[in-house]
């Protein structure tokens, strides 16, 4: 389980590096200008919406961490049962997959004047992520059905948590969506569109770096950690 544990964070944080990689490395709305009375020296700055995302995306990843551990702890403990596997949670990540190709692809075409392009690249990210959000609250409908409720057990307790937490992360994520959408729609200045479509394509691959974490800790009996067991859905 410790062995799982420490896969599983390696994985997250080598993702989140990778993000944060690509963030500055992609830079075309930076502002560059002279320093006053030093000629030739540049100086750059992240915008301030940039820098709050990457505060926030740092919180948030505590949080998760700390609902992690929590549930190592309590898995440890003898009362523990699993819960059934819901074979909708494999067709829920690929959507969300989906949704974060799109919401990358979406940011490339910023980087060309074709804002029908944009528009189409928001509506599919958008409908993929509700899809998502869709799919997760079938999943917890067909738990209820099934009697498997946030009192039933401490694993019931743990899944309804997680995938709550994650599903007003993403909810959130929508917010924002819909501002990027906005400024698309109304012919905002390009850059301000760029920004805030790689703002968004930034957020929605971490969701899905948490959601890859998460889902092992869901299903992935071979590292121990696994919340629903292998039997069918419920």
């Amino acid at each position: 389980m410790t062995i799982g544990l420490v896969f599983l964070s390696l994985l997250m944080g080598a993702i989140v590096w990778w993000l944060f990689r690509q963030t500055i490395h992609v830079q075309p709305w930076q502002a560059q200008a002279a320093a006053p009375g030093l000629p030739g020296v540049a100086a750059t700055s992240w915008p301030p919406a940039r820098m709050a995302l990457w505060v926030f995306l740092a919180v948030a990843s505590s949080l998760f961490v700390l609902f992690i551990s929590a549930y190592a702890m309590r898995l440890s403990l003898a009362d523990w049962s699993p819960l059934p596997r819901p074979q909708l949670l494999m067709v829920n990540t690929g959507v969300l997959v989906l949704a974060s190709l799109a919401m990358e692809w979406t940011a490339h075409a910023t980087r060309r004047p074709d804002r029908q392009a944009v528009q189409r690249g928001l509506w599919a990210s958008g409908a993929l992520t509700a899809a998502f959000v869709v799919g997760q609250l079938v999943v917890w409908r067909q738990f209820h059905a099934s009697g498997f409720v946030v009192a039933s057990s401490a694993a019931s307790a743990f899944f309804y948590l997680l995938t709550g937490v994650h599903g007003v992360h993403v909810l959130g994520g929508l917010v924002a969506w819909g501002r990027a959408f906005h400024r698309v729609r109304t012919g905002a200045d390009a850059a301000k569109v760029r920004l805030v479509v790689d703002l968004c394509a930034t957020y929605w691959h971490f969701l899905l770096a948490v959601w890859v974490v998460l889902y092992a800790l869901l299903v992935s009996d071979s590292l121990g950690l696994a919340i629903c067991s292998a039997s069918n859905a419920p």
